[in-house]
């Protein structure tokens, strides 16, 4: 697979990643939680979609989605379904992206709250789980956990779209760094633009949000960002409320 480029532009430019030459197509169906088919230039085509959450709204019977080539000797599709566009607002599909961004933007210096950081170390295992980062400086170690959100109603970025055991384990895992005498913190990024504040998605699943509450208010922080999505390059752009 064609690596994703990420940018480290210290010089004044944001977090990023760079897309690359995109190939419109037309959603079809679902057929599992990473492949469906799209039309493309009136034949059915199976892409991989890096992303296992519901995405109801999104993968829907006619939107127009943008793919992105993709190679490698286990390869069993051609393309990964990147972007879906939704009547003009564009939504990263790809669940990957979150942690690059988070990394990235922490590498710049951008994220106030983890300042007293030096280095960060990705993949990284505390009890059960498996998370995103680890922040390593003179203080304590802060393990970092990353949530991918596409879904947006009036307003709010919502997480998570359909119940989810392995977010649940993840937000009891940084509770127990913090009783460790860790720092911890889960970073929600809404993978578009027109979200406004995030909250738990009680609907959907009523123990996540319970676990990230507990979670909360066992000193795990919570920070939710939003993004610019364009065909050319995904933004980290800026924080947005948390509403827990």
């Amino acid at each position: 697979m064609l690596p994703l480029t990420v940018i480290n532009p210290w010089a004044g430019g944001p977090a990023l990643v760079r897309l690359g030459n995109l190939i419109e197509a037309t959603f079809v169906r679902r057929l599992n939680r990473f492949a469906g088919h799209v039309d493309l230039n009136g034949e059915e085509v199976l892409v991989h979609i890096a992303n296992s959450g519901r995405m109801g709204e999104l993968f829907v019977e006619g939107h127009r989605v943008l793919l992105r080539p993709a190679y490698g000797e286990h390869r069993k599709t051609a393309f990964d379904l990147a972007l879906v566009d939704l009547g003009g607002i564009l939504i990263s599909a790809d669940s990957r992206l979150p942690n690059q961004l988070v990394y990235e933007a922490f590498q710049q210096g951008r994220l106030p709250q983890f300042a007293g950081y030096q280095s960060a170390r990705r993949e990284v295992f505390y009890g059960e789980s498996r998370l995103d980062l680890v922040l390593d400086g003179p203080a304590p170690s802060c393990y970092v956990e990353t949530k991918s959100v596409t879904l947006v109603v009036k307003g709010t970025g919502l997480f998570p779209d359909a119940p989810t055991i392995r977010g649940i384990k993840h937000m009891v895992s940084l509770s127990k760094a913090v009783a460790g005498g860790h720092g911890a913190a889960v970073v929600f990024v809404v993978q578009r633009g027109d979200a406004e504040d995030f909250a738990p998605n009680d609907k959907a699943d009523p123990e996540f949000g319970t676990a990230l509450r507990e979670a909360a208010d066992k000193g795990v922080e919570v920070y939710a960002y939003r993004c610019s999505v364009t065909t050319d390059q995904i933004v980290l752009s800026d924080p947005i409320p948390t509403r827990l």
